[in-house]
């Protein structure tokens, strides 16, 4: 099983995190943020990824750090939950209708981080969840995990759907570069290392 567990405690946020890359798309999460838990629900159940997240930040300020915490300790979560890339798919990109959006995600299983997105959104918040903080949700955990990840979006104009759709697509993404393919001997690389 590739499983991790950690704990990120700074003055801002105290995280806990436990994440199964082979589980059943189970999670139990609380973080203070309504629309982001239902976004970590999302990921956990296309993903197949069960999750175990509790982060107490300081949403007295605003939604950042809480969700910038957040993607950040999974990002590390994920990335230790990987431990070897032998044998795993690598790259993947998945294209997720949702309503009026429709959302590219496009990974690379690296171990170099960088991050991509053209998504904008027309209101600043989708419940308490503060629009702006989505990018820094998907930066954080793209370098921390230490993967290539680029969404494009093609056309969308409800907030809720957008993200939604980033999240979703991500999860299949994830789902499908994590997977052991029998066919594919040592790492996928010309460098014979990820």
């Amino acid at each position: 099983m590739r499983c991790s567990e950690v704990k990120r405690k700074t003055k801002e946020t105290d995280i806990e995190i436990k994440l199964n890359l082979d589980g059943e798309g189970k999670s139990d999460l609380i973080t203070g943020i309504g629309f982001f838990d239902h976004m970590l629900n999302t990921f956990a159940k296309h993903g197949g990824f069960d999750l175990f997240l509790r982060c107490k930040g300081d949403l007295n300020v605003d939604t950042h750090h809480t969700v910038e915490d957040c993607g950040i300790a999974l990002g590390q979560a994920f990335d230790e939950a990987l431990k070897s890339k032998d044998g795993i798919n690598r790259y993947q990109s998945f294209t997720m209708p949702m309503d009026d959006a429709l959302v590219m995600c496009a990974v690379d299983l690296c171990g170099r981080d960088f991050y991509e997105s053209d998504a904008f959104f027309n209101v600043e918040h989708v419940g308490d969840f503060e629009t702006e903080t989505t990018d820094e949700f998907f930066r954080s955990f793209a370098c921390n995990a230490k993967i290539n990840l680029h969404f494009v979006i093609f056309r969308g104009e409800n907030a809720h759907h957008i993200i939604e759709a980033m999240f979703k697509s991500l999860a299949k993404c994830l789902r499908d570069a994590v997977r052991i393919n029998p066919e594919i001997k040592g790492s996928l690389s010309t460098k014979g290392v990820i």
